[in-house]
């Protein structure tokens, strides 16, 4: 099909080896060489459509944008103007980026404006949440860690988004990589502060989502930190399938109000209420910030005084995709700072004393010990449980649970057990949903018929793991080891999967739907007809 872009075509629509419109008379080839096919969407300043372009072989799949403002008035289609040169220019200034479409052309014809952006094949975000439903905690950890090194990217280029919310962001098909895309509202950052005189017309108007926009930029003087406020509405978005128009605000501060919408740990709730701090002030100004409070991550507050080495300069937190709660630099190597050693060094502190009889830290009563292995002192807690201390003492290991601990400890809403040795653990049928399992060593574990959705089996070690007809809808798996376990009919719907190792894993009958992997990782295990693929078919991939 060809579709006419003459704002007022009665029909549109046209056989596509036709190339003038049969409706008006309009030309159908833009530039002699691009086919639009279809409309994707229009917004106050212009509209999207998908296109072919035809003179290259192959005939690929391209982005047009056509200006095409609401009102027509002189000062309007100045708007409209800067908005396409300044999306323009930012793309070629910027699109070099992986995660960010690159800009093919940008030209003028018959008096309008058009630019051609390479087509990002995939689902936004807000299509996964509504056709899958909200993330997890994990999830949304995993999102931070693919989005937040682009979010550094554009910030270090001095360009600011403006208008960061699920429906920007696309799921790669081809790699599963989030792409930002729409950077029809972005602002450069000027190096001296901003002045009346520098607000235009444009900024006025160009000024993002209600809801997403944070009150700075509502009021035209949007910084980098108001897209931190922005992706913190979109982590509540994931987390609870709510816009923002769709939750409470307080009338006094105006913050909103999603606490009540979510069930995620207390240090995670901390960092979305910091990255939505309706005073910039108090928000983190930086991605860097965000990672560096979520690599702690929990232990920030063991931490606060006893982190006294900065980071080398010129030295980066941010982490490759997946290694969010690893004990990895950017480089993907071991964790050398020694704020990082030391949060390595406290990885196995999981339980906390919190019911009513106040039980005893360390090994008595069977529970596990408030100290590890891998640094020069351990870490002590007080009477009341909440605060460590830095001792002289030589650390130990923590406790080894059997299955009877484990299943113990998780009914009595104990769900972290990252860095814990396991392996061997008879647990069929268990229910551990949502549980921790991050760094674990879980081979050879039996987990048949276990309920483990939403579970986080990040770089855990599940070596001959028994997970056969286990739920295991929506884990978390990155950069898990899963060679030789039985997953035969295990359902592994949702699940992410990406830098696992699979190989010998048994996936006959298992279900894929929508799983986060790619197709040599699926070649490497073992599959049959009755595997269904993420795709959602049997068969053939």
């Amino acid at each position: 099909m060809s579709y006419c872009l003459n704002p007022v075509c009665p029909n549109p629509q046209n056989p596509s080896d036709v190339n003038i419109c049969q409706a008006c008379g309009s030309g159908l080839l833009l530039r002699d060489r691009y086919r639009v096919i279809q409309a994707l969407g229009q917004g106050g300043f212009g509209a999207t459509f998908l296109a072919i372009d035809e003179s290259l072989p192959g005939h690929p799949n391209c982005v047009i944008k056509q200006l095409r403002p609401n009102a027509t008035a002189p000062h309007m289609m100045q708007m409209a103007r800067e908005l396409f040169e300044r999306e323009a220019q930012t793309l070629g200034r910027i699109g070099n980026h992986p995660q960010v479409p690159r800009l093919l052309d940008y030209f003028e014809a018959n008096q309008e404006f058009y630019l051609v952006q390479e087509y990002v094949s995939g689902s936004t975000l807000q299509q996964e949440v509504k056709r899958s439903g909200p993330f997890s905690e994990a999830g949304v950890k995993q999102f931070l860690s693919e989005i937040l090194p682009v979010l550094e990217y554009i910030h270090s280029n001095r360009v600011i988004h403006r208008d960061i919310k699920p429906a920007n962001m696309i799921r790669r098909a081809q790699d599963c990589k989030l792409v930002l895309i729409d950077f029809g509202a972005v602002k450069y950052q000027n190096q001296q502060t901003n002045t009346n005189s520098e607000q235009t017309a444009f900024t006025s108007y160009a000024i993002g989502t209600p809801g997403f926009a944070p009150p700075e930029q509502m009021a035209m003087r949007p910084v980098p930190a108001s897209d931190i406020y922005a992706l913190g509405v979109t982590c509540i978005y994931l987390l609870t399938g709510r816009s923002p128009k769709d939750l409470d605000y307080d009338p006094t501060t105006g913050e909103l109000m999603w606490e009540k919408h979510v069930h995620i740990s207390d240090h995670f709730k901390g960092v979305l209420k910091k990255m939505l701090e309706v005073s910039v002030r108090h928000r983190y100004q930086t991605a860097n910030e965000i990672f560096r409070a979520l690599d702690l991550e929990p232990y920030l507050d063991s931490l606060a005084n006893s982190m006294v080495t900065a980071p080398r300069p010129g030295t980066s937190p941010l982490r490759r995709p997946g290694d969010y709660r690893g004990g990895a630099d950017s480089s993907g190597g071991p964790a050398t700072s020694p704020a990082a050693r030391a949060a390595m060094a406290i990885r196995s502190r999981q339980i906390r004393p919190t019911d009513a009889s106040g039980m005893q830290s360390g090994l008595t009563r069977g529970r596990l010990d408030g100290r590890t292995g891998g640094g020069s002192g351990s870490l002590r807690s007080n009477s009341a449980g909440r605060r460590r201390e830095f001792t002289g003492e030589k650390p130990k290991q923590p406790m080894r649970l059997d299955a009877e601990g484990l299943q113990s400890y998780y009914s009595k809403g104990k769900r972290d057990f990252a860095s814990h040795d396991l392996n061997s653990l008879n647990l069929p049928k268990a229910n551990l949903s949502g549980a921790n399992f991050h760094q674990a060593n879980l081979s050879r574990i039996n987990l048949q018929g276990a309920n483990l959705t939403n579970a986080d089996f990040g770089r855990a070690n599940l070596n001959r793991a028994n997970l056969r007809d286990a739920n295991m809808a929506k884990a978390y798996m990155s950069n898990a080891d899963l060679e030789g376990a039985d997953l035969r009919g295990a359902d592994l719907s949702a699940a992410y999967l990406l830098n696992a190792n699979l190989r010998g894993a048994n996936l006959c009958g298992a279900n894929l739907t929508g799983a986060k992997l790619t197709e040599d990782q699926l070649a490497m295990a073992r599959t049959n007809w009755m595997t269904v693929r993420p795709s959602g078919k049997r068969g053939a991939w």
